[in-house]
């Protein structure tokens, strides 16, 4: 029979149970009536068959039917477009009845290929070619998407289909949503369809159902490998808006070098300066500079690949009034006022930003009057909740663990701290930091006693800083030092700074570079401990945005993804899990490239670094490691925890009430969990591992051509056991969900109160010998505000660190999966993803308990904000909490 036969053909895995879908008599069918189509047996050559039984062609392979009995089989076809759009087409169409015959044929075509082969040909089967036409199928009162019904026509014996062939013959793209084979078999597409005039190739989709390579059925085994090539390409051309090619590229496009050469940037990626690769774009050189990549522009946008591209909801949440607005009009406009800084008179010129229908006399200034309201500010957490004018030293300690950076932190283990940098380069590696500073606030233990107590933790910029110092400096509004801080671990489990390292380049033999500050004694010392704790702030904001949170999540992630969709099929079971982990990520990079990071982008205009912000993270890069990302290998690596087999986490951390890990490691747990499960499920032993030709392939390249610049290094993990993977794709979830929400989502709470967390100085902090220091003791509070950015500067920067904390109302958030009916025939996947997400729910009851026990000195106490970062689910907007599932902002 021919139920059987398809069976033996697909093994144990079968697309979808005989009782469902097999029928004695075609085991495509339902058991009721449906057309049969009587044709006459082919027996001469293709050129002689009738039009009635042409055959349906893929490629140059032909499916020649065995037996002459054809049926049909019912489908729905659920497409996207604009509907204003299509009615204004049709309008014109009307209108213009010669028309009429070449419009009717815009639509889709599509055609079924089944799982099986022709026994004569061993080549997939095909059906006929089934056609929705637009002009009579499309419905005036649809919003955006509509489902069509469809017929194919197929042999009586075609079998279980697993894939569907679609051409647009439409003028325009068109989003194939879904397509659905009589109420059973499930084809999630989620993909732009090009019309056939502008892109030749057709495009494939396969049902749901996952298969490791060597378990593809036979007739879906070349349409698997042909996908992957096309979403390769060659690695030639300008690459288009409409296409779907995936490639690699050093970052030579953040230059701008035919605008003039202080637009020029040199090229990260390479022996020189080593960085993970991006999305190649194709753009032709710049004229001035062959090594860089022309400018995009109107004519040549910044490239990504459609599918990755956001979609209707996120782009309206990105650009809506904010985005579009501030980088084309808004922010050209105060760059570049007549006007000049606005100078900060005092911290009520700072607060009046964050009251609404107060005086704006600061903003008038700068803006018109109709816009002067889209600048009303809800104030931020940290300034609601403690409305004091500087950073306190309680909240200075509380902020490394549960604020918006809590991944630089680490424990003292030498001391003095020595420098990794070159003395013949950067002057002497010892620290200034002695004893003597720091005993008097260490509870009656020495030095070495405190640091085999594990009560010391420093807070070190020292070696990030240095090397780009002079360049920094020689800006006269951006004054920086390198700095370390070093903190005392209390017995209620809070950090106190108890000293202050403030270093700059060697300049002569006779002038000291270094220099500590200590908690003030008096009014003088007051004043210059916060302007260190200010200058310190400045550093982690830039090392926060720069290193922390681009470089080792958005730009590290970016070859991982390339990699996924070169060499993972979509029916790869690693790509189905990966997934919703790569949404949109590689469009918010691309964006951040033309408009962030890019030469005199809003990252060099705010932030101390200036043009030295992207070779700052290179020289990061250096020291990245992949096998360090796991959270806990993390905590272990800044010391902050120790192995302990006895913990829950496997860790025991070592200051107890450190919100982010303790939040993290719940998080941690439940995706390696979910994660050990899938991967045991699909990959039972090292052999299974070893033998998939496609996981091997991606995990190969991720390494070899995504960081090729550290491929040598003996630390990337191994490929080779179950363990193995679940350990590299637990890190690879982590670090797109939850690591990168505790450092994106916060920006705008904990970022946007200038005065405690400034993004530049402009002014050093003043000694006795300094011209300055007269003005200083004469009036401390002005020069302290007159350390801090413009308001101008101010106003931009809460505008974009509002935007880059805006959760967009299609979110998808850790714990929520849309496409469990993939699984539907493997009850242990969808168990475990049900788990899952339970056991989120569950954790984001635990961090609201946290968050309300008064012992938890970090996360809770009067003026104490929660900790909720980890939260994960959240509502749209800028909400300080919520774990989307990617790096989709």
């Amino acid at each position: 029979m021919a139920a059987t036969r398809t069976n033996e053909l697909l093994g144990s895995k079968s697309l979808i149970s005989d009782n469902h879908f097999l029928s004695h008599s075609a085991s495509l069918l339902k058991s009721r009536e449906r057309r049969t189509v009587q044709v006459r047996k082919v027996v001469t050559a293709v050129a002689t068959v009738p039009m009635t039984t042409r055959l349906i062609e893929l490629d140059s392979v032909r499916a020649i039917p065995e037996t002459p009995v054809q049926v049909t089989v019912s489908g729905q076809v659920t497409v996207g477009y604009n509907a204003k759009e299509k009615m204004k087409e049709f309008m014109f169409q009307w209108w213009d009845s010669s028309k009429n015959s070449i419009d009717a044929e815009r639509g889709v075509s599509l055609q079924l290929v089944s799982s099986g082969v022709d026994p004569r040909s061993g080549k997939a089967k095909v059906s006929k070619e089934a056609i929705i036409e637009w002009s009579r199928d499309f419905n005036i009162s649809a919003d955006k998407f509509i489902t069509h019904n469809v017929e194919f026509v197929v042999d009586v014996d075609f079998g279980v289909p697993g894939a569907i062939i679609v051409t647009n013959t439409d003028q325009k793209e068109l989003f194939l949503k879904s397509v659905t084979i009589e109420d059973s078999l499930h084809f999630d597409c989620e993909s732009w369809i090009q019309p056939e005039k502008l892109h030749s190739e057709k495009r494939i989709f396969f049902s749901n159902q996952a298969f490791l390579p060597g378990e593809t059925p036979m007739g879906l085994r070349e349409l698997r490998k042909k996908e992957l090539r096309e979403l390769r390409g060659n690695g030639e051309g300008v690459r288009v808006s409409s296409e779907r090619v995936y490639d690699y590229d050093v970052y030579n496009d953040l230059g701008h070098p035919d605008k003039g050469t202080k637009f020029a940037r040199p090229v990260l990626g390479g022996e020189r300066r080593p960085y993970p690769r991006r999305c190649r774009t194709g753009r032709p050189p710049a004229e001035s500079d062959p090594k860089s990549e022309a400018q995009a522009d109107e004519s040549m946008p910044m490239y990504v690949p459609r599918d990755e591209a956001f979609g209707d909801v996120k782009r309206q949440t990105v650009d809506a009034g904010s985005w579009k607005a501030m980088m084309n009009n808004l922010f050209p406009f105060l760059k570049h006022s007549t006007e000049g800084d606005e100078a900060v008179n005092s911290f009520s010129d700072i607060n009046n930003l964050y009251k609404e229908c107060r005086n704006h006399s600061h903003l008038n200034k700068m803006i018109k009057d109709s816009t002067a309201g889209a600048f009303k500010f809800d104030p931020p957490n940290i300034v609601s909740r403690d409305a004091s004018c500087c950073l306190r030293d309680d909240e200075f300690g509380r902020l490394t663990l549960a604020g918006m950076n809590p991944l630089s932190i680490e424990r003292l283990r030498v001391f003095p701290p020595v420098s990794k940098l070159e003395a013949s380069v950067y002057g002497p590696q010892e620290s200034a930091l002695r004893e003597q500073h720091i005993i008097s606030h260490l509870d009656g233990m020495s030095v070495q006693q405190a640091i085999e107590k594990k009560k010391l933790y420093i807070l070190d910029y020292h070696d990030a800083y240095l090397p780009f110092l002079n360049s920094i400096n020689a800006h006269p509004d951006r004054k920086a030092y390198a700095t370390r801080t070093v903190f005392f671990l209390t017995q209620l489990g809070t950090l106190k700074p108890i000293a202050i390292e403030l270093s700059l380049p060697p300049m002569n033999p006779y002038t000291p570079t270094k220099r500590v500050i200590t908690p003030p004694v008096d009014a003088t010392s007051c004043w210059q401990w916060q302007l260190a704790k200010a200058h310190v702030c400045s550093n982690d904001s830039g090392a926060h945005e720069l290193i922390q949170h681009w470089l080792r999540t958005h730009a590290c992630m970016e070859p991982f993804i390339i990699a996924a969709r070169r060499n993972l099929s979509v029916m790869h079971p690693i790509h189905k899990l990966l997934h919703p982990h790569m949404r949109y990520t590689l469009d918010i990079n691309a964006r951040a490239r033309d408009l962030l990071i890019s030469a005199d982008g809003l990252i060099e205009s705010l932030f101390s670094t200036k043009e030295c912000s992207m070779e700052l993270t290179s020289f990061a890069y250096k020291n990245w490691r992949f096998d360090m990302e796991a959270l806990p290998a993390d905590l272990i690596r800044r010391g902050i925890a120790e192995p302990d087999s006895t913990e829950p986490h496997g860790i025991k951390l070592l200051i107890q009430d450190y919100p982010y890990a303790n939040d993290g490691l719940l998080i941690w747990s439940a995706i390696e969990r979910l994660v050990k499960d899938y991967v045991n499920h699909y990959y039972p032993d090292s052999i299974s591992i070893r033998s998939d030709l496609e996981l091997n392939a991606w995990y190969y390249e991720s390494i070899n051509v995504g960081h090729a610049d550290l491929r040598h290094e003996t630390w990337w993990p191994k490929l080779s056991t179950p363990e193995d993977l679940v350990s590299i794709l637990t890190t690879l979830i982590w670090i797109s969900s939850a690591e990168h929400a505790a450092l994106n989502f916060g920006q705008y709470h904990y970022g946007g109160y200038v005065p405690v967390r400034p993004p530049y100085m402009r002014r050093l902090v003043p000694n006795q010998d300094d011209p300055d220091y007269p003005s200083f003791v004469s009036d401390p509070e002005g020069y302290f505000l007159s350390s801090l950015p413009s308001l101008k500067d101010m106003t931009v920067l809460m505008s974009v660190l509002d935007i880059l904390s805006t959760h967009s109302a299609d979110e998808e958030y850790l714990g929520d999966r849309k496409d469990l009916s993939t699984w539907k025939g493997n009850p242990e996947i969808t168990e475990a993803f049900y788990k899952f997400s339970m056991e989120i729910r569950a954790i984001e009851k635990e961090i609201e308990k946290r968050n309300r026990d008064p012992k938890l000195r970090n996360r809770c106490g009067a003026g104490v904000s929660p900790y909720q970062l980890l939260l994960p689910s959240s509502e749209p907007g800028v909400t300080g909490r919520g774990v989307p599932n990617s790096i989709s902002i």
